[in-house]
């Protein structure tokens, strides 16, 4: 039986992973609050998936300490506390600029192309207000610089905050046009740094991108 050379076998997504996804974007974004209780019956019933996935979504999600679980109570959001954007930013600005400085010595144009493109659509989405869409080209942005770094310690801490991180940026996200602006312009520092080569001015440009929104978000909360 001939079989098309460019076939491309779609890809399936298991019922805990599609759970996962939803429930952890539904807290991400607001939908779910802090504090809320989770009905594993409801859940399951919104996403059309049997219970089994959803408990075991959950139980993920309590790893990753975005949902607290107390056997033979209930499971809940977890709450999002002021000061730990003191705590959880200026520890991802120092993973970010770590990364960067491993980063810089694979940079080829080829990459700076592609952060260049993510920047752009970034903006775009800030301009259209909308602001998940925004988050996910500014951690697309980020993520390229990481995996590029190649250091497979520094990628599984990187993932560990981001979760965490996610929250706070969505909050930040929804905030005026104005501020957020100010983050595309420190991408393009970021970016012109990489392409000189110029380490000071990469590890500033990078934390500055990271702390300033963690200064203005405390204000704002």
């Amino acid at each position: 039986m001939p079989i098309p050379r460019n076939y491309v076998a779609p890809i399936r997504v298991s019922a805990k992973d599609r759970a996962f996804s939803h429930i952890r974007r539904w807290i991400i974004d607001g939908t779910l609050k802090p504090g809320e209780k989770l009905v594993d019956v409801q859940l399951a019933e919104a996403l059309s998936v049997s219970r089994t996935p959803v408990r075991e979504a959950l139980q993920l999600l309590e790893v990753q300490g975005l949902v607290q679980m107390q056997p033979g109570k209930d499971t809940r959001v977890t709450h999002i506390e002021k000061e730990d954007i003191l705590k959880v930013y200026p520890t991802l600005a120092t993973l970010h600029a770590l990364a960067a400085d491993f980063a810089s010595v694979h940079f080829v144009p080829q990459h700076i192309e592609q952060l260049q493109e993510w920047n752009a659509k970034f903006a775009e989405a800030i301009r259209r207000g909308e602001p998940y869409q925004a988050m996910e080209y500014d951690e697309q942005f980020h993520n390229l610089i990481t995996d590029v770094a190649d250091n497979p310690y520094l990628t599984s801490f990187h993932i560990s905050l981001q979760n965490h991180i996610r929250r706070f940026k969505y909050v930040f996200l929804k905030q005026t046009y104005a501020m957020n602006v100010a983050s595309v312009d420190e991408h393009e520092h970021i970016i012109q740094a990489l392409r000189t080569g110029n380490q000071e001015k990469l590890e500033t440009s990078i934390k500055q991108n990271i702390l300033r929104p963690m200064r203005e978000l405390y204000e704002l909360m």
